[in-house]
């Protein structure tokens, strides 16, 4: 990527990654405050839709009444197919070893 690409704009990136319905529902969310970026090991709670972010940072936010932590694995130009979406992010809790094992028994029962 070039230095003009590393990064973009928070309520850009979730609108990309349709974390939010709209561009203007994620402006909405980031002007109140409602998330915070993790960024070379610094927290901060963002108020401005201007924040950048790039490939490696966490988010936390809330999304359909409950608190989501992502990975931003990368970023979009534009927005595209949800399947292209998911590939711009991870929960970090779907790779723990622990957490499948629990589903499996939660499963089981």
């Amino acid at each position: 990527m070039t230095a003009e690409t590393d990064e973009q704009r928070i309520d850009l990136w979730l609108w990309h990654a349709r974390i939010y319905k709209t561009r203007s529902l994620a402006t909405a969310m980031v002007a109140k405050g409602r998330i915070r970026v993790t960024a070379n090991g610094l927290t901060r709670r963002v108020s401005k839709p201007a924040t950048r972010v790039r490939a490696g940072d966490t988010l936390t936010l809330l999304r359909n009444g409950s608190i989501v932590c992502l990975t931003v694995l990368a970023l979009a130009p534009r927005r595209g197919t949800a399947s292209q979406a998911q590939a711009l992010y991870q929960i970090p809790d779907e790779d723990l070893p622990e957490a499948k094992n629990a589903d499996d028994r939660v499963s089981a029962r």
